[in-house]
């Protein structure tokens, strides 16, 4: 690597969004920290495990929406573009916006882990670093590798200061803004 390189974006977000409205439908681009990442399509547990959360947050909170595979602009002022697998937000606040969205209405992001190399770089490093920056109250990683729930908040300076893990089966309080509590024992159901 060329030194003074290593942090140099891939391409511009303008390149970037050009780039992804190309793409074929069969694959989903992100933007992050700088490099061009594919996103793996969804297999079945990972639809299950969006629909049972989508359920609980419909049940308990309905004044908020669980909107899947929404754009989000990330990061520092904006350069990333994250595909979250889910985002609550107020009933109706995605009215009239466009595929990449900014985050002030955004309560929580939500990741569900895939079975693919860069899962760990992707959902456990860069995806809350993007969202703490971006302002993301909450962000919540279902982690299917060690079958766990990771509930992030409090974000601050680029990162969050709040970490919180317990495995499937455990009672998980999502914090203010969201102020879900989740029963997790049908999480187990999910995993092979």
């Amino acid at each position: 690597m060329t030194p003074g390189t290593e942090h140099q974006p891939q391409m511009s977000v303008e390149e970037f969004e050009e780039l992804e409205r190309h793409a074929p439908e069969t694959v989903w681009l992100e933007f992050i920290n700088g490099k061009v990442q594919v996103k793996p399509l969804l297999d079945g547990n990972h639809s299950e495990i969006y629909m049972w959360l989508l359920e609980q947050c419909m049940r308990l909170r309905p004044d908020l929406r669980l909107h899947p595979e929404r754009g989000l602009k990330t990061e520092a002022y904006r350069k990333g573009r994250a595909r979250a697998d889910g985002v609550l937000v107020p009933k109706g606040s995605l009215k009239g916006l466009g595929e990449w969205s900014e985050t002030s209405g955004v309560l929580m992001a939500v990741e569900i882990t895939s079975f693919d190399s860069d899962t760990n770089q992707r959902d456990r490093v860069e995806k809350p670093d993007g969202y703490a920056a971006a302002g993301i109250p909450v962000y919540l990683l279902v982690d299917r590798d060690d079958c766990s729930v990771v509930v992030f908040n409090q974000p601050e300076d680029g990162r969050y200061r709040h970490e919180e893990r317990l495995p499937f089966g455990a009672a998980v309080k999502l914090p203010e803004p969201v102020n879900i509590n989740l029963e997790t024992e049908p999480l187990k159901d999910f995993v092979e």
